[in-house]
């Protein structure tokens, strides 16, 4: 019973610290994107570093944000009552850095269709991120994304929803 080699009982802790990092990471990104969809903007905030920055590329936008209160702001303002949304991230591959910082990458897949433009927007990107471990968590500090693919429609008429979450809990816009 006590042959316990220390040294092994150390990098059995380390990498269950590790996993367990690379599980509470997931996490943080994948209530970055429910909230997002859902406009839970105080919980969405909360995800983030206050010094947190942004880069995102599409096929015919850029958007740079240089704080956190920015970057919150733009997508309030995006997730609308005139909006319907959903974003899906898959296949994490994050790297453990050292005990506070931490990287990943993500592949997204979303639908978005806008009302007042008639626009159905679907497609895929690839995030890259840094987190930051802060005294209440894991924290999302920049990311960044590319598009892979992006379709931009305009139906003959508007998509018939059935159900859309965010005419009642998104962003009220004037009509």
């Amino acid at each position: 019973m006590n042959d316990i080699d220390p040294e092994a009982f150390a990098q059995l802790a380390r990498d269950v610290r590790i996993l367990k990092d690379i599980e509470a990471i997931k996490r943080l990104r994948y209530a970055y994107f429910r909230s997002m969809d859902t406009a839970e903007f105080d919980e969405f905030r909360e995800l983030l570093t206050p010094e947190f920055s942004a880069h995102y590329v599409g096929s015919s936008y850029e958007f740079f944000a240089s704080n956190r209160d920015e970057f919150v702001e733009m997508i309030s303002q995006s997730f609308s009552t005139q909006m319907a949304a959903t974003h899906q991230g898959h296949h994490p591959e994050i790297d453990i850095i050292d005990e506070t910082n931490a990287k990943g990458r993500w592949y997204l897949q979303d639908v978005v269709y806008k009302y007042h433009t008639n626009e159905l927007i679907y497609g895929t990107a690839i995030y890259s991120d840094r987190y930051e471990r802060r005294a209440d968590g894991w924290k999302i500090a920049y990311s960044e994304y590319f598009r892979v693919v992006e379709v931009v429609e305009f139906p003959p008429r508007p998509p018939k929803l059935v159900g859309h979450y965010l005419a009642q809990h998104g962003t009220k816009v004037p009509a």
